[in-house]
């Protein structure tokens, strides 16, 4: 399954995808996290080394390599270099799977907290004022268009502050998208954004009030999301240690902050998996992108590359049954 963390900067939305990731390797389920927020903290949240965290490759450093093995033998994307963040997989294009080795996870992946740490990597000094972050993002899209994630395997994606991932089809590709709110007007902004935006595609938006510490905080989130409301976290001891650095084993966290996560998991176990819709959602999104800047860009008609007659879900199917 696939859940997204988003919120307002500072809401707490990384501090709870690291303590969701802690929560589920610690049960011995696989977790591969995704740092996908400008501000890259995911990996000292999961308990990373500072040293260790500033030497994570970023995603965007080498969109070739990526490319070029998603690509496979797909006849339809005449080369690597035509690849876009919105691509999506045809016959002959190769899915990443949790089990077994692929480049892409050998050279981007890090341990970290017991999860498999991707990265999109922060700006540069040559990427400012010439690259916005969605050419960091789009990395991560263009992965979560080929991912699979069976029963039991989580990918958790800590995304970036406001609702600037709409600039994208990202929003899309998960199963349940939990926005942090803390109980503030200006908190909320940012929720009704999203729900704005998000009604129109199918995606599944739930709300976790964190820093909730009175009865009058809980009143106000109730009346703001009514029955999106999904959880409530109060100040946390744990996660003060975290913030000064220290790194303990997740079970020292508070019982009634161990349950918000075990009720997320819950209701993202509850989400029904559509890979036909996930697949023609991003169809839908790569003509838009097509038509909007990629084929000026690349030179050539990109819903070409297109497969009408390839089914993602048959694809997975073929692919589970040739290594059972």
């Amino acid at each position: 399954m696939r859940i997204a963390f988003v919120g307002k900067g500072g809401s707490g939305k990384t501090t709870l995808a690291s303590l969701f990731c802690r929560r589920l390797t610690s049960q011995g389920l696989p977790v591969i996290a995704i740092d996908a927020d400008i501000n890259q903290h995911l990996a000292a949240a999961l308990g990373m080394h500072e040293t260790e965290a500033a030497a994570m490759p970023g995603l965007g450093e080498d969109m070739r390599l990526i490319r070029e093995y998603l690509r496979g033998s797909n006849r339809r994307i005449l080369s690597a270099d035509d690849m876009v963040k919105t691509t999506a997989p045809g016959t002959g294009s190769r899915l990443l799977t949790f089990k077994g080795r692929n480049p892409i996870f050998s050279t981007f992946g890090r341990a970290a907290g017991g999860s498999l740490l991707l990265a999109t990597g922060g700006f540069c000094e040559e990427d400012i004022g010439v690259k916005c972050y969605h050419s960091k993002t789009g990395a991560v899209e263009l992965i979560l268009n080929h991912l699979i994630d069976g029963k039991d395997e989580y990918v958790v994606v800590d995304m970036t502050a406001g609702a600037d991932s709409f600039a994208s089809g990202l929003f899309t590709k998960f199963d349940l998208t939990v926005l942090v709110a803390e109980p503030t007007k200006k908190a909320l902004t940012v929720y009704d954004q999203y729900r704005g935006y998000a009604k129109d595609y199918g995606v599944k938006l739930a709300v976790v009030g964190n820093k909730v510490e009175s009865e009058e905080d809980l009143a106000f989130l109730k009346v703001a999301v009514g029955d999106a409301l999904l959880a409530t976290a109060g100040r946390s001891g744990f996660v003060r240690s975290m913030e000064r650095g220290e790194v303990r084993p997740i079970a020292e966290l508070e019982p009634e902050n161990a349950a918000v996560l075990d009720r997320v998991r819950e209701s993202l176990d509850d989400c029904q998996k559509d890979w036909e819709r996930s697949y023609l959602q991003a169809v839908e999104f790569h003509k838009k992108n097509a038509l909007s800047w990629a084929n000026a860009a690349v030179g050539r008609d990109l819903a070409e590359q297109i497969d009408p007659e390839y089914s993602l879900a048959a694809h997975i199917t073929r692919l589970q049954g040739s290594k059972s």
